[in-house]
C-alpha cells in the first residue's frame, strides 16, 4: 500500500448525477517517499479495484494522512484520516492517468470535494488493496448494481473478453452509453434490482454473480440467488458500497469515549439479539414484537424490553406501535461474518467466550476458557462441525497472503513443500499455480484432514495440480516429512514458548540438505500498539494461555529451537515470512 499525492488533470460531467475526475502526477510512477521508502508504480488490473481518497476535515486546511512505512501505510487513530473509497474506473499506465467517477450522493465529503474540484487541485490516494479477476469456469455472468456500481460495471464491460455471456442489471437515475459486446444483455430497471433479477429469465449453465450497491439491496438480492435460485454462496461476489441514511460520527469527549469503552450492556444486548436471530428476522419482514416472540420462542414482554433498548442504540427504529425495522447500524448485524463473531455458537463467537475469564487469566497466567464454558477450546475444535465451519471461514481470506508469497520468489527451487496451516488448501492452490514443479504435503490433525480431503476438489479443481497434493494426519509436534522446505503459518499464537520451540525443532528435523523452515506469525508491535492486536493478545491468553509475541519474544523461541534466521521477507499487506535454518547449516 502506497500513499501518493496526485493532481486533478480534468473534470467532466458524465451525467447530471456523475462526475469524472482524472488524476495524474509523478507519484503514480515509482518514487521514493518523503521518509525514504522506495514505492512501486501504481497499478490496477481488476475491474472493481478501489482506492481511497483522503480529504480534509471540515474547517481544517490540511488532511490527516496515513503514515508511509516500509510495509505499507499506518493509519493514525486520533483523529483517523478522513477518506472515502472509489472504484478505479480507468487506469492508463502509458499516459499516467487514473479516472475516478463520483456519484452525487447528498452532501457527503466525497461529493462535496468532487463537485468543487478544479484542474490543478491536489489530493492524496492509497490503494488498490487487492485485485481480483472473474472466474474462468463460469458459463455466464450475472452482474447487478446501482449507480455507485456503474464505474465498476462500465470498466467490466470495457474489458470483458469477446464471447463472454453476461446479464447486466443497473439501477441508476441516469443512463450512460456502455460497451455492450455480443452475448451481453444490459437492463436498466426502474423498479429495483431484486424484482428485475427475480422476474428475468434464467440462462442454462453455471453462473457467477457480481453484486454491488446499497447494503440492504445487495443482501436481499444475494439471498434470492442462494435461496430461490440455488446458487452456491462461493459463486457470488458481493459488496455493500453504502448504507441508506449513513452519517459520520462526531468527535466525543473523553468521558463519552470512556463510557462507550466501559459499558457492558450494549455488547451483551447485541449478542443476545444475534443469538435470537432478531436482525435476520426483521430484515425478512418479521417486524412486530408479537411475531418476533413467537418465531424466537421468547417471552413477549421481555423481548419488548430488549427491542426498546436496541432502539436507544440506533440499531432499531419504530415503524408503528409494537413494530420495528433495522437502521443502517442494525443492517450490519445481518452480515454473516459479523453475526458469526457475535453469536456464541459462531466460529469466532465460541472463541470470544474466553474473554469472560479474563480476570482469572490475568491473575494466573493460564487459560480460563474451561472455567467459564465447562470445556477446553481443544474440545470445541474436536467437533467436526465446528472445525468445518472454522476452516471454511479461514479459507476465504487465504489468497491475500498466499498469492503474494507464491509470486515473491520465496519458494523458488523448492521441489517438496510441507505445509502446516489452517488455510492449507487455498494456500496450496496459489503455490501450485505459481510453481508448476512443486509437490506439497499438508500436515493436519484428523478433523482438519477430513475437511481438507472433502474441500480440495473444489479448492483445486485441476486434477493434475491436485495430484501433486497429499494430506497426512499428524500434528505440528511430530517430525515433518522430509522436504526442501517446511512452511508453518500462524500456528504458534496458541502455543506456550516451550511448545512453539519444540514444534519448530520438529519442523526442521528432516529437512533435506540446504532446506529451510518458513514461518509466518503475527507479532505485537510495542512501538505502535494496535487495538485489534491487543484484543487478539488477550483472547489468546484466556483461550490458550499464550498470546501474540513481540519480535524479541519470537526471536527467543527461534533460538530456543536451535534455528537461526537467514532472511525475513515482507509480502502482501505487510506479512513477514521468516526464513529459518538449523544453526550451523549452510
Amino acid at each position: 500500500m502506497t500513499l501518493r499525492e496526485v493532481e486533478v488533470l480534468r473534470v467532466v460531467d458524465l451525467t447530471p448525477g456523475m462526475r469524472r475526475i482524472t488524476l495524474g502526477g509523478a507519484q503514480l510512477g515509482a518514487f521514493t517517499s518523503a521518509n525514504g521508502f522506495p514505492q512501486p508504480a501504481f497499478d490496477s488490473s481488476g475491474f472493481d479495484d478501489d482506492i481511497r481518497l483522503v480529504f480534509r476535515y471540515p474547517g481544517h486546511t490540511e488532511p490527516v494522512l496515513p503514515v508511509q512505512t516500509e510495509r505499507g501505510v499506518d493509519l493514525p487513530r486520533n483523529p483517523r484520516p478522513l477518506s472515502k473509497v472509489y472504484t478505479v474506473r480507468r487506469w492508463n499506465a502509458e499516459a499516467g492517468e487514473l479516472d475516478v467517477d463520483v456519484v452525487r450522493h447528498g452532501v457527503g465529503v466525497g461529493t462535496t470535494w468532487a463537485y468543487g474540484a478544479q484542474p490543478g487541485d491536489r489530493v492524496h490516494i492509497y490503494g488498490p488493496g487487492a485485485s481480483r479477476a472473474l472466474p474462468a469456469d463460469a458459463d455466464w455472468l450475472l452482474v447487478a448494481g446501482d449507480d455507485t456500481a456503474v464505474p465498476a460495471i462500465a470498466r467490466l464491460l470495457d474489458e470483458l473478453p469477446e464471447g463472454t455471456r453476461a446479464r447486466v442489471f443497473i439501477e441508476a437515475a441516469h443512463r450512460l452509453d456502455l460497451r455492450t459486446p455480443a452475448g451481453v444483455e444490459v437492463t436498466w430497471p426502474a423498479g429495483g434490482l431484486l424484482d428485475a433479477v427475480r422476474d428475468s429469465g434464467w440462462w442454462e449453465g453455471r453462473p457467477f454473480a457480481w453484486l454491488a450497491g446499497e447494503h440492504t439491496a445487495v443482501r436481499d438480492l444475494r439471498r434470492h440467488l442462494v435461496e430461490d435460485r440455488g446458487m452456491p454462496k462461493e459463486d457470488i461476489d458481493f459488496a455493500g458500497y453504502w448504507r441508506r441514511g449513513e452519517i459520520g460520527a462526531l468527535d466525543r469527549t473523553p468521558f463519552e469515549k470512556l463510557n462507550a469503552l466501559a459499558g457492558l450492556t450494549a455488547p451483551l444486548a447485541l449478542r443476545t439479539a444475534v443469538e435470537l436471530d432478531i436482525p435476520e428476522l426483521i430484515s425478512r419482514g418479521v417486524t412486530s414484537v408479537t411475531d418476533l416472540a413467537a418465531r424466537t420462542g421468547c417471552d413477549e414482554r421481555a423481548l419488548g424490553k430488549l427491542l426498546r433498548y436496541l432502539r436507544t442504540l440506533d440499531v432499531l427504529t419504530v415503524t408503528g406501535p409494537g413494530h420495528y425495522r433495522l437502521t443502517p447500524v442494525g443492517e450490519v448485524l445481518t452480515l454473516e461474518f459479523i453475526a458469526d463473531r457475535l453469536h456464541p455458537a459462531g466460529v469466532v463467537g465460541r472463541e470470544m467466550l474466553g474473554l469472560h475469564g479474563l480476570t482469572e487469566s490475568i491473575r494466573t497466567g493460564r487459560p480460563a476458557y474451561a472455567s467459564v464454558t465447562g470445556h477446553t477450546f481443544a474440545e470445541v475444535r474436536a467437533g467436526q462441525d465446528y472445525e468445518d465451519r472454522y476452516l471454511e471461514r479461514l479459507a476465504k481470506f487465504q489468497a491475500a497472503l498466499a498469492e503474494p508469497i507464491a509470486k515473491s520468489g520465496i519458494l523458488a527451487g523448492v521441489e517438496h513443500l510441507v505445509l502446516h496451516s489452517g488455510g492449507a488448501g487455498a494456500q496450496a492452490r496459489e503455490f501450485l499455480a505459481a510453481h508448476p514443479g512443486l509437490r506439497i504435503t499438508i500436515c493436519a490433525l484428523p478433523a482438519q484432514a477430513d475437511w481438507l480431503r472433502r474441500d480440495l476438489p473444489d479448492t483445486i479443481p485441476d486434477d493434475r495440480q491436485r495430484a501433486r497434493v497429499g494430506v497426512v494426519e499428524q500434528s505440528v509436534f511430530e517430525p515433518s516429512p522430509a522436504a526442501d522446505a517446511v512452511f508453518v503459518i500462524r500456528a504458534f499464537k496458541s502455543l506456550p514458548d516451550a511448545d512453539a520451540a519444540h514444534a519448530l525443532r520438529r519442523a526442521a528435523e528432516r529437512l533435506l540438505p540446504g532446506g529451510r523452515v518458513l514461518v509466518v506469525e503475527e507479532t505485537f508491535d510495542l512501538d505502535d500498539p494496535d487495538e485489534h492486536d491487543g484484543e487478539a493478545d488477550l483472547l489468546a491468553l484466556t483461550v490458550h494461555g499464550s498470546g501474540l509475541r513481540t519480535a524479541a519474544e519470537l526471536d527467543a523461541v527461534i533460538a530456543r529451537a536451535g534455528l537461526v534466521r537467514r532472511a525475513a521477507h515482507t509480502v502482501g499487506w505487510g506479512a513477514t515470512v521468516h526464513e529459518l535454518a538449523p544453526a550451523g547449516a549452510h
